[in-house]
């Protein structure tokens, strides 16, 4: 019982790591926006926030990777 609680409660803290640098990402943009520094008007702020959040999804990406290269080893 208690092995599988251990086991269950690493899980999901990988999980909560892994998506870290993409929430932090999906913050950023936020805080940009709220902060009136990427604002409707600000010249490509498309492809500003598509390299943010690529850049966020590709750190997750590399973070559960490493994780699933450790669990295997």
């Amino acid at each position: 019982m208690l092995s599988s609680l251990k086991t269950k409660t690493r899980y999901v803290l990988k999980v909560a790591i892994a998506f870290t640098p993409w929430l932090l990402s999906m913050y950023l943009l936020y805080r940009l926006s709220y902060g009136g520094i990427l604002m409707n008007e600000t010249a490509h702020r498309g492809k500003i926030s598509v390299v943010i959040l690529a850049a966020g999804m590709v750190l997750s990406f590399l973070v559960q990777s490493h994780f699933a290269k450790r669990k295997q080893t």
